[in-house]
């Protein structure tokens, strides 16, 4: 897999998959964790963020995979090493302030030595008013289902939603060697 060098020199790269899913995601049970680095939560308190929550809601691989997604089909299209998924819903109001993903928990469970991380969030529903991504520095949005971005773990990144429906995603992370 190439992943370009582009945008601040972070790496980082958009793209699209047909979706073969539905809004079945919707109806999974979905629970919140707190951000899983202590550091950005209280640099983001000290530059003035005061919302409760800096995450959405997750079900990820503690959980059964939903019959109807078909992970295989989302590892012949990535093709990453130890593919790890995870759901996630942001509700309105969550607002998750530009942080690097540390992958602790994947790296715990991998030998990641030699290979680079990845991380691809793949949009379940098209762009709703007030969802919002950046990567780098680039805005995104007006995305469609299935459109996804695939960064390493030194690219910096940014999540919001500040507007009145969910947002959903999956956030696909995994092994490739560059």
């Amino acid at each position: 897999m190439a992943i370009p060098e582009i945008s601040k020199g972070y790496m980082w790269i958009a793209g699209h998959v047909d979706p073969w899913w539905d809004k079945m995601h919707r109806g999974l049970d979905y629970h919140r964790e707190p951000f899983n680095n202590p550091a950005d939560t209280e640099h983001w308190r000290k530059m003035g963020f005061t919302h409760e929550h800096f995450t959405g809601e997750m079900y990820d691989m503690k959980n059964p995979e939903p019959p109807w997604m078909n992970m295989k089909k989302f590892q012949e299209v990535f093709n990453f090493e130890h593919l790890s998924w995870s759901f996630y819903k942001m509700t309105p109001g969550v607002i998750l302030p530009e942080h690097v993903d540390t992958f602790n928990r994947f790296k715990k469970i991998h030998n990641t030595k030699g290979k680079t991380i990845v991380r691809a969030l793949v949009m379940m529903e098209d762009w709703q008013q007030g969802h919002y991504l950046d990567m780098a520095g680039k805005a995104i949005t007006n995305w469609k289902a299935g459109d996804y971005a695939i960064w390493t773990e030194k690219c910096p990144h940014t999540a919001a939603n500040i507007g009145s429906t969910d947002r959903y995603t999956l956030q696909l992370t995994g092994l490739v060697t560059l």
